[in-house]
């Protein structure tokens, strides 16, 4: 399985959801609080071409964007393919 990267604010209902999400499909994940570590916030947005907003979420190199990305990759059936490359 891909390694997950998520990153994430604990104010952050989309955060919450993300993870709900890739919990119920029994993914691990590395969660990074950029709240908490307001220094790994401009990692992430360089790693998201200037997206600036959380979740973003990453599977291995790929970045799959925020939230609704992810549920959408769920609702189109290329999650568990993209989870498992």
């Amino acid at each position: 399985m891909q390694p997950v990267e998520i990153y994430t604010s604990p104010l952050c209902g989309f955060c919450h959801a993300a993870k709900r999400l890739l919990a119920q499909k029994n993914v691990t994940f590395t969660e990074i609080d950029v709240l908490r570590n307001p220094d790994r916030k401009p990692e992430m947005m360089a790693r998201a071409n200037g997206g600036h907003t959380v979740p973003q979420i990453f599977i291995g190199e790929t970045h799959v964007g925020g939230c609704d990305d992810l549920y959408a990759l769920e609702r189109d059936g290329k999650l568990d393919a993209l989870l498992a490359v």
